[in-house]
C-alpha cells in the first residue's frame, strides 16, 4: 500500500472517530467516510461499546419549527453558514466544527443541547434540497430556520413571539429548582470568528 493511501486511510479513520464521538449514525458514516461498512461498525463498537443504532434518519422538517428546537437549529445553522462562507475546508469538516462550536456555546450558557448531530446533519441536507430557508425576523433582524417558500415579509421569530406554552415550561422548570436557558443569537458572529482564528476547535 502506498504512503499516500495509508495517510488517506488514517484521515478517514480520524474522520470516522470524530463523527462517532459526536453521535453520527451509521448511515451518515457510510455516506461521508471512505471505509467499509464492516470497519465502520467495528470502529463504532470499539468507541461506543455498543452496536450502531438501527432505524431511519429523521425525514420531517416540522421538528425544526417547534419553539426550542427552532432556536437551537437557527443558532447552529447561522454558525454553519458563516463557517462555510469563510472556510475552505471540506463540507463535512465545516459541519463537524460548526456542531462543536454549537455545543461549546450551549455549555458556556449552562444550557442543554436540543439539536443532536443527526438532526444537524439532516437539517443541512434539508437546506441543500431547498426544503428549509433562513427567514429574517422583522422585529429583531435575526435569521431563523423556516419552511422553504414561506412568506418572508412580516416574519416574526420564536424569540420575539414565543408560544404560550414557553412560559408554562419556564414556570415548571423554576418550580423544580431549575431554569430553561435560551441561547443568545447575538453571540454567534463573535464565536465563529474566534473559532476561525484558532479558537480551539479540533
Amino acid at each position: 500500500m502506498s504512503t499516500k493511501s495509508v495517510l488517506g486511510e488514517v484521515r478517514e479513520v480520524q474522520l470516522a472517530i470524530q463523527l462517532i464521538h459526536l453521535g453520527a449514525r451509521l448511515q451518515f458514516l457510510e455516506a461521508e467516510v471512505g471505509l467499509s461498512r464492516e470497519r465502520l461498525i467495528r470502529l463504532y463498537k470499539e468507541i461506543k461499546g455498543v452496536s450502531p443504532p438501527k432505524g431511519l434518519l429523521p425525514f420531517s422538517t416540522d421538528w425544526y419549527m417547534t419553539w426550542l428546537a427552532n432556536i437551537h437549529s437557527s443558532m447552529f445553522y447561522n454558525m454553519y453558514q458563516f463557517m462555510k462562507t469563510h472556510s475552505d475546508e471540506e463540507k463535512v469538516w465545516v459541519l463537524i466544527k460548526s456542531y462543536k462550536l454549537y455545543l461549546q456555546q450551549i455549555e458556556a450558557q449552562e444550557s442543554e443541547p436540543i439539536l443532536d448531530f443527526t438532526r444537524a446533519y439532516t437539517m443541512v441536507r434539508f437546506f441543500d434540497s431547498d426544503m428549509l430557508q433562513l427567514s429574517t425576523c422583522c422585529r429583531c433582524a435575526g435569521q431563523f430556520v423556516a419552511h422553504a417558500h414561506d412568506h418572508k415579509s412580516g416574519y416574526v421569530c420564536v424569540l420575539c413571539r414565543p408560544p404560550s406554552r414557553a412560559g408554562k415550561a419556564r414556570g415548571s422548570k423554576r418550580a423544580a429548582g431549575g431554569e430553561i436557558s435560551v441561547p443568545g443569537m447575538e453571540s454567534i458572529g463573535l464565536a465563529v470568528e474566534a473559532a476561525l482564528d484558532g479558537g480551539g476547535l479540533h
